[in-house]
């Protein structure tokens, strides 16, 4: 699924979409949240120019551990994707127990409306997951395999039968830790994440692993607001990007309007959120 949560900061913590848990009757349960972010970080890279996002996503689960759903977020600057200005994804997959951990095999598709084409693709994913006490953890890895969307392929103008354009995979692998404080509504969360793809050099001058090889971590807090479904998260977010690597993507990879303009969307920042679960 989507590995970013609603709230940015636990976008970057687990790069999937947390939803809440409700009880329903009957054998599948629809769950979903809204949140206003200060900043859409996407493993590490700002998807927004460094601006506040507004995302939600739905989510249906099935009792034998089948699940489907959609995520969106607006987008700017580097996180457009040839045009677009949002990011939809549909997620589907399969929770398996497995003692007292729980195996997550499943699929997302990236989809950039009204974007340039062949900047949608595929992305499996694997999770294990368990908990002891108040402390969860998770590890996980996302193969998108060889795709247009993710190599450096030719324009339109450009394209032929012979040349169809540069396919290229992505590896992304990150853990997750989080853990809740007795008796109260805090919980302390941190990532490490670990990006191989191909660099940012293409038409549409994006690319999910900007430099090739990065790696990107958070270190937060979650501040759930007693009797409402609200929560209240904060992040510091950086990556391991040398700017040597950014000089040779620029100007894409710089803030391209406002206060922060010229500024690197790569370098640490502190990310506010505030989510709304049901």
């Amino acid at each position: 699924m989507k590995y970013q949560i609603a709230c940015a900061a636990l976008a970057l913590l687990s790069s999937a979409p947390a939803f809440a848990q409700e009880e329903a009757e009957g054998p599948v349960t629809v769950s979903g949240s809204v949140a206003l972010v200060s900043d859409y970080r996407f493993r590490g890279v700002s998807q927004t120019d460094q601006g506040m996002a507004i995302q939600g996503g739905i989510t249906a689960t099935h009792e034998s551990g089948a699940y489907a759903g959609a995520w969106a977020s607006n987008l700017a600057g580097w996180g457009q994707f040839g045009g677009a200005n949002m990011e939809l994804d549909l997620f589907a997959g399969y929770a398996i127990p497995l003692g007292g951990a729980t195996l997550d095999v499943g699929l997302t598709w990236y989809m950039y409306p009204s974007g340039a084409d062949k900047t949608d693709f595929a992305e499996p994913y694997v999770k294990l997951s368990s908990q002891l006490g108040p402390v969860k953890g998770l590890l996980g890895v996302a193969y998108a395999p060889k795709q247009q969307a993710l190599g450096n392929w030719c324009s339109d103008a450009a394209c032929t039968v012979a040349n169809p354009g540069d396919k290229e995979d992505n590896l992304y692998i990150w853990g997750d830790i989080s853990g809740s404080i007795p008796e109260t509504p805090l919980t302390l969360k941190a990532h490490l994440g670990y990006s191989d793809g191909n660099p940012g050099l293409g038409p549409n001058g994006t690319s999910i692993a900007p430099t090739g090889k990065y790696l990107d971590w958070l270190i937060g807090a979650d501040l759930a607001i007693p009797g409402t479904p609200l929560t209240l998260g904060v992040a510091y977010v950086d990556t391991d990007i040398k700017r040597s690597e950014e000089n040779y993507i620029r100007p894409n990879f710089m803030v391209q309007d406002g206060d922060n303009f010229g500024k690197s969307i790569a370098r640490s920042q502190v990310v506010f959120s505030l989510t709304a679960a049901f």
